[in-house]
């Protein structure tokens, strides 16, 4: 226990072992959803589910660990939301490129992930964003995994006339996940320690028991073991294509919005978890980067879309995680799953949404440190927010945001007081947004 203890610093960070495994355990039942999530959108594509699924599970075990081992920080990873969507609905579908196209780009998009972490461009461009717009990215995605849960929980739904409205009150799934929150505030008011995965672990439990008198939609318990390990041909298949996206134009426009997405939405996540930790330093954010990057590498040779860091995290580390050891217990965790994946069926979207609602509350405490009575800092981070929940992306607040920025303060006759990077990173974006519109 104390080589343990000294390795990941747990002293040094005022954590204890037991906090750290309560957290990583969190953090775990808070992502769980994509285990059968990313199958279930990149089968659409042809890819076989099952070895999807394997490949999910070990994609985000191994980029786990790496973020354990080499960065010492309470960070999972695994295939991320919104790239798997894009993986399927619009390269394979929409655009008609095979699925081993679509994984050689992600392949690709993680070695110049890789190239920009290691030249230090990475860092260049994250010190050149004002730090309101920082505090307004942390925020915007506090808001925005609250209503991941609130949506996945059925709390609000589309509405053809308002887009959005409150959800049916008299469905048991929606009752379940009000319970859930409601139990988790409960817990915190007690300041119970590990509040968020006791509230969790209760509502699932709850959500079973009420499942035996035959109520739909609830957690259930489906069995213990699964042995289907194999990869169906995914593993390698990558390589494959990588030739034909390097020399054909549709090839780099999936590549640099790989590219794109994942290196913001990285920085986003990273930013939000690592405010909480004053101790970190820009060495540790150096090597969060690499493992990310090194991480989308892998995960395409796996067999599946960019895995990225989550921004679930933020749940371990308000269950009091703040070091590595965390990730080993996510990990772990992903690698059991791979035998007992029936037992992760009682992990529903009624269950995390308490997880997912309370983060987002505790993220957006950084709202007031916003420089709110200057106006271009006002609007950029108003739209950075704004953004970031209505285009259900965490690139699009941040890409829209930058741009607002700078618009704001070249209107200001503010034009000296812009970093030369956040001009180079909003042309960017600019550039992005048009080609995307244009051609996807």
């Amino acid at each position: 226990m104390t080589k343990i203890r000294k390795f990941f610093k747990i002293e040094e960070r005022q954590s204890t072992i037991k906090r750290e495994i309560v957290g990583g355990i969190t953090t775990f039942l808070a992502m769980a959803y994509i285990l059968f999530v990313n199958p279930s959108i990149l089968s659409a594509t042809g890819m076989d589910p099952n070895g999807v699924f394997l490949a999910t599970a070990l994609a985000a075990a191994f980029a786990t660990f790496a973020m354990a081992l080499l960065a010492n920080l309470p960070i999972a990873l695994a295939p991320g939301m919104g790239l798997n969507a894009f993986f399927a609905f619009t390269l394979v579908i929409g655009m008609g490129l095979s699925w081993e196209k679509a994984l050689a780009a992600v392949l690709v998009s993680g070695v110049l992930y890789l190239i920009i972490s290691l030249v230090g461009l990475r860092k260049l461009i994250v010190k050149a964003i004002p730090q309101s717009l920082k505090y307004a990215v942390g925020a915007g995605i506090g808001f925005f995994i609250a209503f991941i849960g609130l949506t996945g929980a059925g709390i609000i739904q589309a509405n053809p006339d308002t887009y959005v409205a409150l959800g049916d009150l008299s469905n048991p799934t929606v009752l379940l996940a009000l319970f859930g929150i409601l139990l988790t505030v409960a817990l915190l008011s007690l300041k119970v320690k590990g509040a968020i995965l006791f509230g969790m672990l209760g509502t699932a439990v709850l959500g079973i028991i009420i499942g035996l008198f035959d109520v739909q939609g609830m957690p259930e318990f489906g069995g213990i073991l699964s042995a289907d390990l194999g990869f169906h041909g995914l593993f390698g298949k990558a390589f494959s294509e990588v030739g034909w996206v390097l020399t054909h134009g549709v090839g780099w426009l999936a590549i640099i919005s790989f590219l794109f997405v994942d290196f913001f939405d990285t920085a986003g996540t990273l930013l939000s978890v690592t405010n909480q930790m004053e101790f970190l330093t820009e060495k540790d954010i150096d090597k969060a980067n690499l493992v990310d990057a090194t991480s989308t590498i892998a995960g395409a040779v796996l067999g599946t879309s960019t895995t990225t860091s989550y921004i679930e995290s933020l749940s371990g580390t308000a269950a009091g995680a703040r070091t590595g050891l965390a990730s080993i217990v996510t990990g772990l965790l992903f690698v059991l799953a791979i035998f007992f994946s029936p037992l992760l069926s009682v992990v529903t979207s009624a269950v995390t949404a308490c997880a997912m609602v309370i983060v987002g509350v505790m993220m957006t405490k950084s709202l007031g440190k916003i420089e709110w009575d200057v106006w271009p800092v006002a609007f950029s981070a108003f739209i950075t927010i704004i953004f970031m929940i209505l285009t259900y992306s965490i690139s699009n607040g941040i890409g829209f945001g930058f741009i607002a920025y700078v618009v704001a303060m070249l209107c200001s006759k503010k034009a000296k007081e812009i970093h030369w990077m956040m001009y180079v990173v909003s042309g960017l974006f600019v550039v992005y947004y048009i080609l995307t519109t244009l051609f996807l």
